[in-house]
């Protein structure tokens, strides 16, 4: 009896891969922790100059800034590859 040689890796055709293959830019790393960092930043500032900064007229709206911003770094996480 004659065996067939089947290929023990299944071949990758360049059609088949997409964009959510490629790796990140450089960039995109320094600015996830960028946010991150100045999120956490906004709200230390905020909590040490007792909410003389960083933008007084906004009160305790200042805590949900510096969470935002720091929520957009961590929500750029999910795309980090």
């Amino acid at each position: 009896m004659a065996r067939t040689k089947s290929p023990s890796k299944p071949e990758r055709n360049g059609a088949q891969s997409s964009s959510e293959d490629a790796p990140n830019p450089v960039w995109f790393k320094p600015v996830m922790f960028g946010f991150m960092l100045l999120g956490l930043i906004w709200i230390i500032v905020f909590y040490v100059s007792q909410s003389q900064y960083p933008i007084p007229a906004l009160g305790a709206w200042n805590i949900l800034v510096g969470f935002g911003i720091a929520f957009i770094g961590f929500l750029m996480t999910t795309r980090w590859r």
